[in-house]
């Protein structure tokens, strides 16, 4: 059990690296041509769109509820195929249904989502481009739940590939806009949805090779079906809430010129650890619990749970330190070229900052969270996510009078404590085998004294460091100096004071 949770996380999160360091190269070219500028503040809100609604049907309610039942079928080969190709015509047809309803609606759906926009021209041209990508949705959710499907059977590779390829797609498609002299913001909003048709073209091959052929078809609704919507229809409700936030912070930066862009080259740098450990842990261990669920084994759902979060809490909260005690400099090598000025560093330095407190809590509830879909429990996160939901918009709404468009960040970041902690207290209650063993909490605390002991000495690399940053053929070197130096220093103290062991870590590679 423990082998094949360290393979699938290693492969995972190896393709989910790909995908943010591609997705960063797309971010950096961005920054470089558009800067914070209106086309940049209306493609990155239309954008936003497709995206939000995936999340709400795909990876927050339907694959939340889709993979725990499909596992379950599919190891006892209970109708697995059947199941699988129901879900996905009737997700096909909803979505598409859906669709055609968003480009009518599309001047509202922009309204609600920055309404700050509607004082200048970054509105129309987020009309605009909302439509072009909308249909990205289709292409993406139905890819999510093939996702599922492989990922239940323990094939990870192609599911974790397809996100690498809207990052190859979009960097592809701003260089040859660019030396072509074509309008970037143009180009990025057609390639989006041409990007989604290859990623379901990818996890399509892959789900048919491993049996599942799933061919679109008008839906017929099973007794399946709707127990799928009944265990799902929270979850959508939970994943509605988290998008409510989003629109909170999105509506707050709205109405400050630049906040938009802003905040989402932050969220961009924040989402890198997030994703490799966070969306990689979660991924892999809800049809790890939902197995041994079924199998009854309470000892290996423990080990599962506690060996997810100590190897996510080993790998982000170095990585959280990090964010905060440099992340002008981060930034300013990373974004500050072409049209991203000094100013879009300050601003966009101390949103990192603040998510990057975020982080540790954002990845626990990614694994806190598998304990209750692994029981087909929603209900119980939508209660959570309702908490969240009103921390975070009386943080973000009455703040934002006194400190600006930041006030989005630290409302986001408090409610992702708030989320968390709810989500552990309640894990806790279910019993032994959902909390967390003696020997997590151990290396916790080791975890921590770990990592702010290599905070302290970037923070000190960066002071003697500092004229290098000033310098623009140094700059570069200078950062990789202190990413190297923090990775070597934090695998020092790590070892040290038994944070975790090296020979641990070598291993899971060698498995993975």
């Amino acid at each position: 059990m423990a082998s094949r949770l360290a393979r699938g996380f290693m492969t995972v999160g190896g393709w989910t690296m790909a995908s943010r360091i591609l997705g960063f190269v797309r971010d950096i070219m961005i920054g470089a041509f558009l800067g914070s500028s209106a086309v940049a503040e209306a493609f990155l809100i239309a954008f936003s769109l497709p995206n939000m609604f995936r999340r709400f049907f795909a990876e927050g309610t339907l694959n939340v509820a889709f993979v725990p039942m499909f596992a379950k079928k599919h190891e006892g080969g209970e109708g697995a195929f059947e199941f699988a190709r129901d879900a996905f015509a009737g997700l096909a047809f909803i979505l598409v249904i859906f669709s055609i309803i968003a480009q009518i609606f599309m001047p509202a759906l922009v309204y609600a989502m920055a309404s700050g926009f509607t004082e200048d021209s970054r509105f129309d041209l987020a009309v605009t481009y909302g439509r072009i990508v909308f249909p990205y949705i289709l292409f993406i959710s139905l890819a999510a739940l093939l996702s599922g499907v492989l990922n239940a059977t323990g094939r990870f590779m192609a599911a974790a590939a397809a996100p690498v390829l809207l990052n190859v797609i979009l960097i592809g498609a701003m260089f040859m806009a660019n030396v072509s002299g074509f309008d970037i913001g143009t180009a990025l909003a057609w390639t989006v949805p041409v990007a989604g048709i290859a990623q379901v073209a990818l996890v399509w091959i892959a789900a048919s090779r491993a049996g599942y052929r799933l061919i679109p078809r008008m839906p017929h609704m099973t007794p399946e079906l709707k127990r799928l919507a009944i265990i799902a229809a929270p979850a959508a409700l939970a994943g509605g809430v988290t998008q409510i936030n989003l629109l909170v912070g999105r509506q707050v930066a709205s109405f400050f010129e630049g906040a938009v862009a802003w905040l989402y080259y932050a969220d961009r740098l924040y989402q890198l650890p997030l994703g490799v450990v966070g969306i990689a842990i979660g991924v892999v261990l809800l049809p790890e619990l939902s197995r041994n669920l079924r199998a009854g084994d309470a000892i290996a759902s423990r080990e599962a749970l506690s060996r997810a979060g100590e190897m996510s809490l080993a790998l982000t909260i170095p990585a959280a330190v990090a964010l905060m005690v440099v992340p002008t400099q981060l930034i300013e090598v990373l974004f500050q070229r072409g049209a991203f000025t000094a100013d879009d560093t300050a601003w966009t330095a101390l949103a990192t900052a603040i998510y990057g407190a975020g982080l540790p809590a954002f990845v626990l509830q990614k694994v806190l969270v598998s304990v209750y879909f692994a029981r087909e429990n929603t209900k119980t996160p939508f209660y959570f996510a309702l908490v969240g939901m009103v921390v975070n918009a009386v943080l973000a709404i009455g703040l934002s009078y006194y400190i600006g468009f930041i006030a989005a960040a630290i409302a986001t970041t408090f409610a992702g404590w708030t989320i968390a902690l709810l989500t552990w207290i309640g894990a806790a209650r279910m019993g032994e085998e959902t909390r967390f063993d003696a020997r997590f909490w151990s290396r916790f605390w080791r975890i921590i004294a770990a990592s702010w002991a290599m905070g302290a000495v970037i923070w000190a690399m960066l002071i003697v460091m500092g004229p290098m940053f000033g310098l623009a053929g140094l700059k570069i070197i200078a950062l990789l100096i202190l990413v190297i130096g923090g990775i070597i220093v934090y695998g020092i103290f790590g070892q040290l004071l038994g944070a975790f062991r090296l020979s641990e870590i070598k291993a899971a590679f060698r498995r993975g």
